[in-house]
């Protein structure tokens, strides 16, 4: 992994929080104080790709099953016209479809937009967070 380039502000704090006699630890104010070892609530603020890798799963089986959805719709509309030319319902039915199938197409289309995405935020915060922690790591002495 390469050296990261910090803005300046950045610097200063990082450079502060290598400073000698100054505590190297660090939480959100909002996360309380640090509980007794091993219970759960150290303070630290925590995530995980999986929330990311889920919604990307969620959002390929809404693509695939929107796709299928629609291939049905429209092979169970096949036919329909026959013998009912001039039929007020058959006209309405037709836009019904119509519609259908743009709602489908707009869903599958963003699924599959979105499923990328996706999955590049769970890899993408991996990697900061490796980051972060080897360019922490050389203030506090640890590697």
């Amino acid at each position: 992994m390469g050296e990261y380039v910090y803005a300046e502000s950045w610097q200063r704090l990082l450079d502060q929080a290598g400073q000698p006699g100054q505590s190297g630890a660090m939480s959100l104010a909002s996360a309380g104080p640090a509980g007794p070892a091993g219970s759960g609530a150290s303070g630290e603020l925590k995530h995980s790709a999986k929330p990311w890798s889920d919604a990307a799963g969620a959002a390929h089986s809404l693509q695939t099953d929107t796709a299928t959805v629609k291939a049905k719709l429209t092979s169970a509309h096949t036919g329909a016209q026959a013998g009912t030319a001039g039929l007020a319902s058959m006209a309405a039915l037709t836009s019904v479809l119509a519609s259908w199938e743009k709602r489908l197409t707009a869903v599958h289309t963003e699924c599959g937009a979105l499923e990328p995405a996706l999955r590049e935020t769970a890899w993408a915060q991996g990697e900061v967070d490796a980051g972060v922690k080897s360019a922490l790591a050389q203030y506090s002495g640890k590697r």
